[in-house]
């Protein structure tokens, strides 16, 4: 290789805590406009160039295979709201979708809403967030980001003119709901510091957006809120949230003058959330119910004390989801790790459970704005299915598939197997993993294995369809989703088992599936590979510390690698509101716990597997610093000759480039670092 790794400079950063000291040499690398913070990630850019300029041309081609089982010219099925049928579609050689509507039925003329290709014009970055139609039809509100930073502005436009009405509303979060009266919405702002999202305010169209009324101030930094409308669209709602607690406050949505009041007030570890039904709400929580039950209230009496138990809480069924219908409830539930449908008549009084006929999938609700339906849309897939969209009709039971996203470039799923295996973790709990592979390529003990990992926020892993992943499967890669404990597949207990002073078990969790993956022959000794993303990427950084022999390659996705110092800094976004997740330093017992396996804090001089790290610049979630310091770390004192590479996306944040295909530029670099260690070339 002719250019030289880049060494970042030193500069001692003394940072004590409860009588600790830690010296943090690369802490300047925090300063965003700094020239040299630049000079450095885009020396990493080079240098990541340059290691990887004799994959130039494969990673190019590996991009238009990606691509090229994408239907270009595609639209989504159809989903019926307020009179019109609403989708989007994609016309060819364009990255950015057409959001539509036809009134009445397919066959009336079309109606541009937005066409965010014309939108993201001049920009190096684009992202819509929400759109919607004042309760009259006549106007739509939207928010877009051009930056990658989540701070969004919302923007209104006349539909039957095009034109651009009112004034901007700049620097919010993005959300927003209309007012019934088609001239109010309520929007979110963030603290323009932190991005915590702590306030809402009051908007009528055609004022000045520095004159808007605030309506609710989150007064506690470990909260956040939002607003929301009911499905009936009868009431508004400010929702407060925490990691552990929630509180609601609603107001009729014909009275945005009115004052909001206090559904259930907060309680420490209660969460709940409301839905509109007729004469009652609907309300999903864990009180005393860990799993979660479904409870119902009058109107006028929503204290907790008022409400009554429609389904009772139950030890091997976690309730994720409700849709309300006129007739019908239907509930999304997750059982032996699957999700599974309850259906509810609400005039019979009798319910049933949707069949999906396959043994590891994912099924979720879908887009259901109609309330007077029989008709349940539901989204299907598998590791091996593309994702699907279904009608169910709840009074005959007869489901109809409505469309299968189409895979080209000759995809049969017929090629390939998807199984469910579970691995024995060290303290005896089996940790269920997912599993898919090429069935005429897969030979017992000698494919490579690319293993993925979550394991945070009680977020589910779910066995989902991805196009992309073919071009792994395809070369002889067995694909496996570890679904550790800190994820909520086996209920909110194996949450509970992987966070605060329990968060090692994640880590422990994945490194004994990964050795079990190697015993059970899902891959050869020395082809284990592993990728993780944001908090996913923590954990990359925490197992290449604990097991750094087990993997051949690991990509760690902006990677949340500096735990101890972010945690420490209320300053930075989304910090006060993780204390329920990870603990508050600032308490020296959660300060010990996390300094023992913060992965930043814990680098070591050894022998580190192959690391391709990236990161965005204008990245919200995890700040770009981290993984930029934690690679100027292990660059001082990792052993060996195993590559390590930076990706910095200069023009982006947490999610990568925007757009429909740029995004796969960065895939295909990922898959063409595994590749490469593989020897594969082609």
């Amino acid at each position: 290789m002719s250019l030289r790794p880049p060494k970042a400079k030193k500069i001692p950063k003394k940072l004590q805590v409860h009588g600790h000291t830690r010296i943090d040499d690369y802490y300047w690398l925090n300063q965003r406009e700094d020239p040299e913070v630049i000079q450095y990630l885009e020396e990493e850019n080079r240098f990541l160039d340059e290691a990887m300029k004799d994959y130039k041309d494969f990673r190019e081609d590996l991009f238009e295979e990606i691509k090229g089982r994408i239907k270009e010219d595609d639209q989504s099925v159809p989903y019926p709201k307020d009179g019109y049928l609403h989708y989007h579609r994609y016309e060819k050689g364009k990255e950015y979708a057409i959001i539509c509507r036809k009134k009445g039925s397919l066959e009336a003329d079309e109606e541009v809403v937005l066409d965010e290709n014309e939108l993201a014009v001049g920009y190096k970055y684009f992202a819509l967030k929400e759109y919607d139609f004042s309760p009259d039809q006549k106007l739509v509100a939207f928010s877009v980001d051009t930056v990658g930073r989540r701070i969004f502005e919302i923007r209104f436009k006349d539909q039957k003119t095009g034109e651009a009405i009112g004034a901007v509303i700049p620097n919010v979060t993005g959300n927003f709901c209309w007012a019934n009266d088609n001239k109010t919405i309520f929007y979110s702002k963030q603290d323009e510091q932190t991005l915590r999202s702590y306030q809402i305010y009051r908007h009528e169209l055609g004022s000045d957006p520095s004159r808007d009324v605030l309506v609710f101030e989150e007064d506690d930094e470990t909260f956040g809120c939002y607003v929301t409308k009911t499905k009936s669209e009868k009431f508004l709602i400010i929702s407060s949230y925490q990691t552990l607690s929630t509180e609601m406050r609603i107001l009729e949505a014909d009275n945005p003058k009115g004052e909001f009041r206090l559904f259930q007030k907060r309680e420490r570890d209660h969460e709940y959330s409301i839905d509109h039904y007729e004469d009652r709400f609907f309300v999903l929580t864990n009180w005393n119910a860990l799993n979660f039950r479904l409870m119902e209230t009058p109107l006028e009496a929503t204290q907790k004390e008022n409400w009554k138990e429609r389904i009772a809480h139950r030890e091997d069924v976690l309730i994720e989801d409700l849709e309300i219908f006129k007739d019908f409830l239907a509930v999304e539930e997750r059982k032996n790790g699957l999700t599974e449908i309850l259906i509810q008549d609400l005039v019979k009084d009798q319910e049933h459970y949707l069949d999906f006929g396959e043994s590891v999938y994912t099924s979720g609700l879908s887009v259901n704005e109609q309330f007077d339906t029989v008709n349940l849309r539901y989204s299907y897939t598998s590791l091996t299915t593309p994702p699907s969209t279904y009608d169910y009709n709840m009074e005959t039971r007869v489901k109809e598939l409505k469309k299968e996203m189409p895979v080209l470039g000759g995809f049969d799923k017929r090629d390939y197997k998807t199984e469910r295996i579970h691995i024995t973790a060290r303290d005896g709990v089996e940790i269920p993993v997912s599993l898919v592979y090429r069935k005429d390529l897969f030979k017992k003990g000698e494919n490579p294995c690319v293993m993925y990992g979550y394991g945070s926020y009680g977020a589910t892993v779910d066995p989902i369809f991805k196009s992309a992943r073919l071009s792994t499967v395809d070369r002889g890669f067995v694909f496996a989703i570890a679904h550790v404990r800190g994820g909520q597949v086996n209920g909110r207990q194996w949450y509970e088992d992987g966070k605060l002073l329990k968060k090692k078990n994640t880590f422990t969790d994945f490194i004994d599936c990964g050795k079990g993956l190697i015993e059970q022959g899902f891959s050869k000794p020395k082809g284990l590979y592993a990728v993780g993303g944001s908090a996913g990427g923590l954990l990359m950084g925490a197992v290449v510390n604990m097991a750094p022999d087990l993997f051949r390659g690991v990509i760690a996705q902006v990677p949340f690698v500096d735990v101890v110092t972010t945690m420490l800094d209320d300053s930075i976004p989304l910090t006060t509101g993780e204390y329920d997740e990870w603990g508050d330093p600032s308490e020296k017992e959660y300060y010990d716990y996390i300094l023992s396996y913060s992965p930043y804090d814990n680098v070591e001089e050894k022998e580190y597997p192959n690391l391709l790290v990236t990161t965005g610049l204008h990245d919200s979630q995890v700040q770009y610093w981290e993984p930029a310091k934690w690679v100027a770390k292990l660059r001082e004192l990792k052993k060996g000759d195993n590559q390590l590479l930076m990706y910095t996306n200069m023009d982006a944040g947490h999610g990568g480039a925007s757009g429909r295909f740029q995004r796969f530029r960065e895939v295909a670099l990922e898959y063409a670092f595994f590749f490469k260690l593989e020897g594969i070339s082609n």
